[in-house]
């Protein structure tokens, strides 16, 4: 492989590390999790941009939680941020990514 090959490899693997994605999720939140820093750990910890697009969370539940969520960040940190959601045992659903041209 030539010098120039080589680079041009990296190049484009480390473009395609920092190549912005947004994932849309479902998920439920049991009562359990009520009060925990959810959202504020998926940006601060995880590096993520998320748009709550719905939300079903009162006060004083009797029942579960409901969120549509919005993540935005590397492949690499979406992954990160929904292993943390599943390591909470929250169910997930509709892991869709779509392509963001914003880099």
């Amino acid at each position: 492989m030539l010098a120039a090959e080589c680079i041009d490899s990296r190049a484009t693997v480390n473009i395609e590390e920092k190549r912005r994605t947004t994932t849309r999720i479902a998920m439920r939140v049991p009562r359990s999790c009520y009060g925990e820093p959810i959202i504020s750990r998926l940006s601060c910890e995880h590096g993520l941009t998320v748009t709550i697009i719905a939300a079903l969370l009162g006060e004083n539940p009797e029942d579960d939680g409901w969120f549509t969520l919005e993540l935005t960040g590397t492949t690499q940190q979406i992954q990160s941020g929904i292993i943390y959601l599943e390591e909470l045992d929250l169910e997930i659903w509709d892991k869709t990514a779509v392509e963001d041209e914003s880099w």
